[in-house]
């Protein structure tokens, strides 16, 4: 079903935008600060064991995508039926709450528990685009979702940091200071924040829908939103080859340092949201949508081929110019998306789309981790230890051609 709305329903304050900002800002703040912290603190519960901590974390990345998986299509319908508000509000409060849990936590399973809720908790990135969805024109929608991305960035490039720095003091006290922020960000929003969907607007929760296979029903009711979802999973399992093998490809190909993937990340943080924040709304201007999807999937073609046959760290950092500028991919096949289904059916959508890339994020982890294995193997004919990104260069190629047949 087409959205027919063309204005917004409501005019949330600046006030309001700013706390959706700052809501996405903290989710991503809260996951960097736990980048540097949280392998740390695994390895001291395991007594020093690393090689037992490795796959420790590796089951708790695992868990938190599942939780993505199969929370986001749930809080997304009741983000439909009760209203924007409380479902990011309730989210707020659990997260700092998880927080709390997991700077207590006295042993690997409690602090398990702690991932478990924390992949449910923040699932609010999707209710969040609903509501920049309930709020926003229906042509200035990808530079919303822009800004939404910014956020992303922001977070990324203070939280490592952050993380480092307090981790040093104490491994626990990141926790506790993303606990803080998170429960003053609750309360603060109890204040500010209007809701964006109002009652004649909100749809009944239909529970057969509301679970990671079901919302596809949602998506098989357009073809074209069909088609830009299969373009969306080559999309983001490209995208999460990243976290996967970042850090391992750097210091095994070019001997970095924890400094130096640090300040990597950092420049790419910058680089990505200065395209989020100030490219994406003329781009799509110019452009629009469609074109702009298209283009910053070709960006993000040659960003993943540099970074896969870069002999040098220095190579390397060629690309993340071309990374950064991929970010105009996103963010317009969110809003082509979103233009395709009514206003009731926002937040189902968007739980849909966090669905799918919780299917990436389970399987990246595992797919990247072996490639990346396998090539660095010098027993094999083919030593190719940028394998990894090669094949995430392959994968959106695929998606720009399904794209450019399917996004007309």
């Amino acid at each position: 079903m087409s959205s027919i709305e063309e204005t917004p329903a409501v005019t949330p304050s600046r006030a309001a935008f700013a706390l959706v900002f700052v809501t996405v800002v903290l989710d991503m703040l809260a996951l960097g600060i736990m980048i540097p912290v949280l392998p740390k603190l695994v390895i001291a519960m395991s007594h020093g064991d690393i090689a037992h901590a490795a796959s420790v974390t590796g089951v708790f990345g695992f868990a938190w995508a599942a939780m993505q998986f199969v929370f986001s299509p749930v809080v997304g319908a009741l983000s439909d039926r009760y209203g924007r508000r409380p479902i990011i509000l309730m989210s707020n409060f659990g997260l700092g709450a998880d927080y709390v849990l997991m700077a207590l936590a006295p042993s690997l399973p409690w602090l398990f528990v702690g991932r478990i809720i924390s992949g449910i908790t923040s699932s609010s990135f999707p209710t969040a685009s609903a509501y920049i969805a309930d709020v926003t024109p229906k042509e200035r929608r990808a530079e919303s979702y822009g800004k939404l991305g910014a956020a992303f960035g922001l977070g990324f490039i203070v939280g490592p940091a952050l993380g480092g720095v307090l981790g040093q003091i104490d491994l626990r006290l990141p926790f506790w200071v993303a606990a803080g922020l998170s429960l003053a960000n609750a309360a603060y929003g109890c204040f500010v924040l209007p809701e964006s969907l109002p009652e004649e607007r909100r749809a009944k929760v239909k529970w057969h829908l509301a679970n990671p296979f079901g919302s596809l029903a949602l998506l098989r009711s357009s073809p074209v939103l069909l088609g830009l979802a299969g373009a969306l999973l080559l999309y983001q399992l490209a995208h999460d080859s990243l976290p996967s093998v970042y850090v391992l490809y750097a210091t095994y190909r070019y001997a970095w340092t924890e400094r130096d993937v640090g300040l990597s990340l950092a420049v790419v943080g910058v680089c990505s949201t200065v395209v989020q924040a100030a490219m994406i709304g003329p781009m799509v201007k110019r452009f629009g949508e469609r074109k702009a999807l298209l283009l910053g999937l070709l960006f993000g073609v040659v960003g993943f081929g540099v970074y896969g046959i870069a002999t040098t760290g220095a190579l390397f950092l060629v690309g993340i110019p071309f990374m950064a500028l991929w970010g105009l991919a996103g963010p317009s096949m969110q809003a082509l998306m979103s233009h395709k289904v009514s206003a009731e059916e926002q937040g189902r959508l968007q739980g849909a789309m966090s669905s799918v890339m919780g299917i990436t994020g389970m399987l990246a982890p595992l797919l990247f981790t072996q490639v990346l294995r396998g090539a660095i193997d010098e027993g094999h004919a083919a030593y190719l230890p940028g394998a990894p990104f090669v094949l995430a260069a392959v994968l959106l190629g695929l998606s720009f051609l399904w794209s450019l047949r399917v996004a007309r």
